[in-house]
């Protein structure tokens, strides 16, 4: 908490609290049995959670950038992947209120900040992922209405969340061509795949979005036809430092975790406390996770204040943020041996929670293209 305000420090506090109570001791049984906390994200958004950089005149809480931040990380030590689900949810929420016209955020904001709606953000498909600009999911305009088909991969929520904010093509090759449209679940057309088996992340569901001849009305475009491409990069912009900041959620959880193990458990009739190699690994943990957590708050300030070299300083948070704590997670798992394997230790799903977050979002080497580019072109 250092170097924040005292409204920051209580809004961790607060983060910290609903973690300890509501998440950490339901995260296991969430990843085993892959169950979707609907109504624990409720009380979340309760206290302000489920919008937190949405304006307030729709039931948002009308944070920072800074404050989100805290907000996230502070969950994530409660449970990763469910945070996570809701940074994308926050996203989702936030291109509404940002990019839609004022009957756009009053029809879709208010029950998505409450959470009464869950929304899910449709950009990646089976045949575009970093190169999201040559997506292929088609938009036809006919009348008042567009005609959409296509598919969307890995897609968070997919299947039980109720909004969908899909990247589509009304136009000709390339991010010009991308427009911004907002489905409801049960529009005719649309449909989901099977539910995804993956490594971490159980808490959420992924499943692949298809839409066939799915009739989409045109007063459900965010923005205007062509700004789609635009849209979807700012999203990710502020959807990095949040991935970033569950990154951190997790490191911190995980050295804490490493911490009490170092003290409790002997070896050779002492507490491994007491071996400076490992007393030297959790400094450097330590180290890590508090360069990270400047790093990512440094580009959530950049952001927030709209400076221009905000999206590649986003772009190097999310880059060391989750490569240094998946690294920290991973050694807080060797520091507990054996243990550290065992499902009944929680460093074992912080490891593989944390390890998807080095791809979504844009994969790290995506953001070291971004970063080469800043400054070959600078």
């Amino acid at each position: 908490s250092t170097g924040l305000t005292e409204d920051q420090k209580e809004f961790q506090k607060v983060a910290l609290d609903f973690a300890a109570k509501e998440m950490a001791p339901y995260m296991a049984e969430w990843d085993e049995k892959e169950i979707f906390p609907v109504e624990t994200m409720r009380k979340a958004a309760q206290l302000g959670f489920g919008g937190i950089y949405v304006k307030p005149d729709v039931g948002g809480s009308g944070l920072s950038r800074l404050d989100t931040s805290i907000i996230f990380e502070a969950l994530s030590t409660g449970c990763t992947s469910t945070t996570a689900y809701m940074s994308i949810h926050n996203m989702c929420v936030w291109m509404i209120d940002t990019f839609g016209s004022e009957e756009q955020r009053r029809r879709f904001c208010p029950s998505l900040c409450s959470m009464e709606k869950l929304a899910s953000y449709c950009l990646t498909e089976p045949g575009s992922g970093s190169d999201a600009a040559s997506l292929l999911t088609s938009a036809q305009r006919k009348g008042d209405t567009y005609v959409l088909n296509g598919s969307k991969a890995f897609i968070s929520g997919g299947g039980d969340t109720d909004v969908y904010v899909v990247m589509c093509r009304t136009g000709g090759p390339g991010p010009k061509g991308i427009s911004c449209l907002v489905l409801e679940k049960g529009m005719p057309g649309l449909s989901f795949g099977k539910k995804e088996k993956k490594v971490g992340w159980n808490s959420q569901p992924t499943r692949a979005v298809i839409f066939e001849d799915c009739v989409v009305p045109v007063g459900n475009r965010l923005g205007a036809e062509g700004q789609g491409f635009s849209i979807a990069m700012q999203g990710l912009n502020g959807g990095r430092i949040n991935i970033a900041s569950c990154s951190l959620g997790a490191a911190h959880a995980s050295v804490l975790l490493a911490q009490e193990h170092l003290t409790v458990r002997k070896q050779f009739g002492e507490p491994l406390a007491n071996n400076q190699y490992l007393q030297f690994g959790l400094a450097e943990m330590a180290t890590r996770l508090l360069a990270a957590r400047l790093m990512v708050r440094n580009a959530a300030r950049a952001l927030q204040d709209g400076r221009e070299d905000a999206a590649v300083l986003c772009s190097m948070a999310k880059l060391f943020a989750t490569d240094e704590c998946f690294g920290i997670c991973n050694q807080a798992l060797q520091m507990h041996g054996g243990y550290g394997y065992l499902k009944d230790y929680a460093v074992q799903q912080f490891v593989r929670d944390i390890r998807v977050h080095q791809i979504l979002e844009g994969t790290n080497e995506v953001m070291r293209m971004i970063v080469a580019r800043n400054l070959l072109q600078g």
